[in-house]
């Protein structure tokens, strides 16, 4: 059930310390907002030299109030605060909010005081937001103690930024969008950021949560907290840039990027991540869209879990430039456009003119100048068609009311055009209304016209940018969230450390595991490699051990066709690289084989990190790769590698057999398995995998502890 936040959202009583007349001080606007709700609770300000703070009476102290408190707001300097928070918890406090900076985020120093308090308030029964926070509130219950009104709705917004929720709260506006709850996240010393996904979650007037966050903390936790919401999460975060640790070494560390692993954590656990505040509130006011009055109401709160699984999309507009721009801005949003089916076409010729296109884009050409009316039965018919999952309609819908209600840019179209265009509006809430949970996003270049907003009143999302409708079409659709956190697999239980990290010990570690390997000896000398050489037929490959990158420091030779041929490479590549030790292994038949890479990097923030892609040689040049949180089940695994930009090679190209894809699936849960298992190895690679049409076979191997 995760901790209980009742205290901190729905407090019987609360008090401000800090609490200013002086409207520079944060006490002050934050004292402003709790006295909103004076009749809700009793609303406690604490100033250390008494008198009256907005016209009432001020307490010295928390003790001084002479009552319990169950909530307490802090803002007072640095020099005060553990007093403060002691004093609070000493008045019976089971929640307290930390204004107060200069911390975790100062140093050291501040880092220990931090965890001193945090540890001090957990003892006590008791929740911390904070410090270095900027408060909270819940339209809910309405309790508001940050410096801000947030207008009432469905978004609970947890955020690292005060401007950033600011920026939100502006940009949701227009959409209509309005916020649950607002939780400054601080520092996150005690209360996290996964402690409040998992707590609006269970947070019946929340529909959707919305997050800025550039620290996770546990970022594995809150993947998993997030696919188990039961209702979306989208995610705005810095730091996802491509700056890797200089000092991985491994193609596995080298190639894996905070942005990667991010982007991994979210698709695996169903989060919709964006990149601005532009797109999060795009995103939102789409989810909304599936929350509206035309749409039945979900296990979650309004409209949650009712997101089509298809990306199916028809385009519609009445202007060939619009729709050949929206089909393009839907499939760069990762959304189908593909071309209608015969009995679809026949169906919209009935509603259409001859010179309409039919295909997709579904293109009016000029017919709603005719009769509006045709924009709703072209709707209609798009929304019935079972090829059909979700409708973009695009350009000039708008238009027409626009002019008649002097908004400008309309034509001469009268009255009529007018109301035929908002008849025509009521007429597309209609047809969504039993559409089976089909989604409609309109972009229009009259987004504020009168029919526009009888769309926008219908919960129908309308933007003025096709790009932001594709967007927000592309989170309402065939991207279905994880009804369970199976997705986010569970790590398993630390295994004994890898006592032999170099490369026989790893092989060995993963041919327990079931990872399948050639026949291979290390050998230190010639006598060795000749024995090595009788207990297997050639040919034969000979490897430099220790050696991080073998093949770049000339450390490998293939195909040597008998134990002459062997010799005499162990010979040149010793008196060139003088190697302690080297490995001879019987040569894999490469025909028809594939070379993956397989690879796990531990990542600071979400842990063990699965890596699979084109392997060999070319691994960095072609970065030909795909993430994923590690463990990985094979099932997961054939997903990730069918996606590849080179997965047709799997299936056979110019007259070769397919490869065992399964296999190697199942190979990558071993893999990945182990790595995650083993905390102590930061880089674990086995590169190259080859993949033929009868099983997959691991060539080398390496592994770097941290």
């Amino acid at each position: 059930m995760g901790r209980d936040l009742t205290a901190l959202f729905d407090p019987r009583s609360v008090a401000v310390v800090g609490a200013s007349d002086d409207p520079s001080k944060y006490g002050h606007a934050v004292a402003a907002q709790a006295l909103r709700a004076p009749d809700r609770r009793p609303v406690h300000l604490v100033n250390r030299r008494g008198g009256t703070v907005l016209g009432r009476t001020a307490a010295t102290s928390l003790t001084a109030v002479g009552e319990p408190v169950d909530l307490v707001v802090i803002s007072v300097p640095g020099a005060g605060f553990e007093a403060a928070v002691d004093e609070a918890l000493a008045c019976g406090a089971k929640a307290v909010v930390a204004i107060t900076a200069g911390f975790a985020e100062a140093g050291p120093a501040g880092l220990a005081r931090q965890r001193a308090v945090a540890a001090r308030v957990r003892a006590a029964g008791a929740v911390l937001v904070g410090p270095n926070c900027l408060g909270i509130a819940d339209n809910t219950t309405e309790l508001y103690l940050a410096s801000d009104r947030f207008a009432p709705g469905g978004v609970a917004l947890l955020s690292q930024s005060g401007n950033l929720a600011l920026e939100l709260q502006l940009r949701a506006e227009p959409h209509g969008l309005g916020f649950s709850r607002f939780v400054s996240l601080g520092n996150q010393a005690d209360v996290t950021l996964v402690d409040l996904v998992e707590d609006c979650s269970r947070h019946e007037a929340t529909s959707a949560i919305a997050v800025y966050a550039e620290d996770f903390g546990d970022g594995r936790a809150f993947a998993a907290a997030a696919a188990a919401a039961g209702k979306p999460v989208v995610l705005l975060t810095a730091g996802r840039g491509t700056a890797s640790a200089r000092s991985a070494q491994s193609h596995t560390g080298a190639l894996t990027t905070s942005a990667d692993v991010v982007a991994a954590a979210c698709r695996d656990a169903g989060v919709e991540l964006v990149r601005t505040p532009r797109e999060m509130t795009v995103v939102l006011a789409g989810l909304a869209g599936l929350a509206g009055p035309t749409r039945p109401a979900g296990p979650a709160g309004p409209g949650a879990g009712v997101r089509t699984r298809g990306r199916r999309t028809a385009v519609f507009t009445d202007g060939g430039g619009h729709g050949a721009i929206a089909a393009d801005a839907a499939e760069d949003a990762g959304l189908e456009v593909p071309e209608l089916g015969g009995p679809t076409q026949d169906r919209l010729r009935t509603v259409l003119w001859e010179q309409s296109s039919v295909a997709n884009p579904v293109d009016l050409a000029g017919m709603g100048e005719q009769r509006p009316l045709s924009y709703a039965d072209t709707v209609g018919a798009l929304l019935d068609a079972d090829e059909v999952d979700a409708v973009l309609m695009t350009g000039y819908f708008g238009g027409y009311a626009a002019s008649e209600g002097g908004l400008g840019g309309g034509p001469a179209g009268g009255s009529v055009l007018a109301e035929g265009e908002t008849r025509a509006a009521k007429e597309i809430v209609a047809h969504l209304a039993s559409a089976a949970g089909k989604p409609l996003v309109v972009q229009s270049m009259y987004p504020g016209s009168p029919s526009c907003r009888v769309l926008a009143e219908a919960g129908v999302p309308v933007f003025a940018a096709t790009e932001d409708a594709a967007r927000a079409l592309a989170a309402m659709t065939g991207r279905p969230r994880p009804v369970d956190a199976t997705r986010v697999a569970p790590l398993p239980r630390p295994a004994p450390p890898l006592s032999d990290p170099g490369y026989h010990g790893v092989r060995a570690l993963l041919d327990a595991a079931g990872v399948p390997f050639p026949a291979a000896r290390e050998i230190t000398d010639e006598a060795g490699l000749l024995a090595a050489a009788a207990e297997f037929d050639g040919p034969y490959v000979l490897k430099a051990l220790h050696l991080l990158h073998k093949s770049d420091a000339g450390g490998v030779a293939l195909r040597l066709a008998d134990r002459d041929a062997l010799l005499a490479a162990y010979r040149e590549m010793h008196t060139r690289l003088g190697a302690p030790a080297y490995s001879v292994e019987a040569m894999a038949d490469l025909t028809d084989g594939i070379e993956l890479i397989v690879g796990v990097n531990q990542d600071p923030r979400f842990g063990p990190v699965a890596l699979v892609g084109l392997g060999g040689v070319l691994t960095e040049s072609l970065r030909d790769v795909a993430f994923a949180l590690a463990p990985v089940p094979a099932r997961r695994a054939e997903t990730l590698l069918r996606s590849l930009r080179s997965a047709a090679l799997l299936d056979g190209v110019r007259g070769r057999p397919a490869v065992d894809v399964a296999a190697a699936a199942a190979v990558v849960e071993r893999i990945t398995t182990v790595a995650a298992a083993h905390p102590e190895i930061a880089e674990l690679e086995v590169n190259p995998l080859l993949v033929r049409p009868d099983g997959a076979l691991a060539l080398d191997a390496r592994a770097v502890l941290r």
